[in-house]
């Protein structure tokens, strides 16, 4: 995803309101997020659909990591060769 650029991509809640259309354009051309404001205060984040889905790609590759990491941090990892051998026995069934 590219970087918000804080002096074009924070819009209060009314100036949405008025340009949906075209703040959803803008996203898909830059896909560049844009920080929608209410009362002077972040409230929502309008994001381009292949960039949310690749940020959850990238979040659930990160929370594979985080348990893989747990499992060997408890003991419960393989070795490399006993791990081929059981993968090459299941394969020959």
């Amino acid at each position: 995803m590219t970087r918000i650029q804080l002096d074009e991509d924070i819009k209060p809640l009314s100036e949405f309101r008025a340009n949906v259309a075209s703040f959803i354009d803008k996203v898909r051309e830059t896909k560049r997020p844009v920080v929608i404001t209410q009362r002077g205060k972040s409230a929502a984040i309008l994001i381009d659909v292949s960039e949310y889905e690749a940020l959850l790609q990238k979040i659930e590759i990160l929370t594979d990591i985080n348990v893989a990491e747990k499992q060997i941090k408890d003991g419960l990892s393989v070795e490399h060769e006993n791990a081929k051998m059981q993968l090459l026995s299941r394969l020959e069934k």
